[in-house]
């Protein structure tokens, strides 16, 4: 398995979801429209912490606390688990979603500083399903733009990311991808894939 399951890309899953819990004019809005709202809002606060002051420990503090409120985080790790949540423990279960939400931590605050002077331009947004598909340019210091479109699934009350869409590449399926081709090569193991995990969080930490 790859050192890095997570790919780097997913580093915006998390990110853009730097924003404030939306304010009762968004919801009174279409889904389309709080959508495209709540994409702004919080790429506009990711823009903030990303350039602005504090140290590493507060704005991993910060994240972890955005994260947990404006990405749906559990749906997202057992989407990428797949067919094998369903064959793993509820212990198994506790422990793949704890680690998933490290993982995902880690792997965003370590490379907080590849994303500095970061800014990001809105493109259109359309109904996708039950979810809203929001479109973006995001723009980084000496690298080319990369287009990336936001799956949001957004209630009137508390949107989500739910995915995010990487220059056509979806990352939440290229992660089940990943994990169902290391399961299968460590016997359906999944306390395997959980030591991965737990190795990748110890390492991302250190290195960060």
């Amino acid at each position: 398995m790859r050192r890095n399951m997570l790919p780097r890309r997913l580093f915006l899953i998390a990110a853009i979801g730097l924003g404030l819990t939306p304010s009762p004019e968004v919801h009174a809005q279409s889904a389309v429209d709080r959508a495209s709202s709540f994409v702004k809002a919080t790429g506009d606060q990711l823009v903030g912490v990303v350039n602005g002051p504090g140290s590493h420990p507060q704005k991993r503090q910060e994240l972890t606390r955005i994260i947990d409120r404006s990405v749906d985080v559990d749906g997202v790790a057992r989407f990428c688990l797949g067919r094998f949540w369903r064959q793993a423990s509820a212990d198994q279960q506790k422990r793949y979603l704890d680690l998933f939400h490290e993982v995902l931590v880690t792997n965003i605050t370590s490379k907080l500083g590849e994303y500095r002077g970061v800014k990001f331009t809105m493109g259109r947004a359309v109904q996708e399903g039950d979810a809203v598909r929001v479109s973006t340019t995001v723009e980084r210091p000496n690298n080319s733009p990369t287009a990336v479109d936001w799956l949001i699934d957004s209630p009137a009350s508390n949107p989500k990311i739910v995915d995010v869409i990487a220059e056509g590449t979806s990352l939440r399926l290229t992660q089940r991808q990943d994990y169902a081709s290391y399961l299968t090569h460590n016997g359906n193991n999944i306390d395997a894939l959980i030591s991965a995990m737990r190795q990748q969080v110890n390492q991302g930490q250190a290195s960060g």
